[in-house]
């Protein structure tokens, strides 16, 4: 088997190869992509009677979970 040389169609179609399949440098310090304070998607399994409990009382349920569980923390004094 033959070595290519410097400059040959295949060390050309390497380069070329690599530079579109390399990931780029990622910076020291990658910044969060969430607000510390922001809320967040998350997927969530609930028992079907806590969430009948809070959809009982009409739209707003998702966030009076939020509250609930806020309080349940000690997030809200």
């Amino acid at each position: 088997m033959r070595t290519p040389r410097r400059g040959s169609a295949y060390d050309q179609a390497e380069a070329a190869f690599k530079s579109v399949t390399t990931k780029p440098e990622t910076a020291a310090n990658p910044k969060s992509s969430t607000p510390p304070e922001g809320k967040e998607l998350v997927s969530l399994r609930l028992d079907r009677a806590v969430i009948e409990h809070f959809q009982d009382e009409g739209p707003g349920w998702q966030e009076r979970i939020n509250e609930a569980l806020r309080k349940a923390a000690g997030l809200d004094d």
